[in-house]
């Protein structure tokens, strides 16, 4: 799903889809309910996450491992939903930066104990 570039050069975005109000009052409209449902999701993965390391019990810790998987696809479509319609921007980082951290990182590495 290729984005649009707008204004901003390091903004990847797509066009937003559908009429949003210019003025908005206090009824949710589309992207309202996708917001508070990813918003909602990303709370539930961070808590699932705790949960599912810290369960004792074996079959708990399965319920809350696939629980907190579908949780987390479940915010990628919305985040994909919300990209798609042009309510979610990114912006790109500088290819320099990344360069930075990439040899940063790597370095690293030779630590590892393994």
């Amino acid at each position: 799903m290729p984005g649009q570039q707008a204004q901003n050069p390091n903004e990847i975005a797509n066009p937003q889809s559908g009429q949003l109000p210019q003025v908005k009052g206090p009824e949710m409209n589309d992207r309202d309910f996708l917001n508070d449902g990813l918003a909602t999701c990303k709370l539930l993965t961070d808590n699932f996450n705790v949960a599912v390391r810290e369960a004792s019990h074996e079959q708990l810790h399965a319920d809350m491992l696939q629980i907190l998987t579908e949780t987390h696809q479940s915010a990628r479509d919305l985040f994909n939903l919300m990209f798609q319609n042009g309510w979610y921007k990114l912006e790109a980082e500088e290819q320099q930066k990344i360069q930075q951290a990439q040899q940063q990182f790597s370095g690293y590495s030779s630590q590892f104990p393994y």
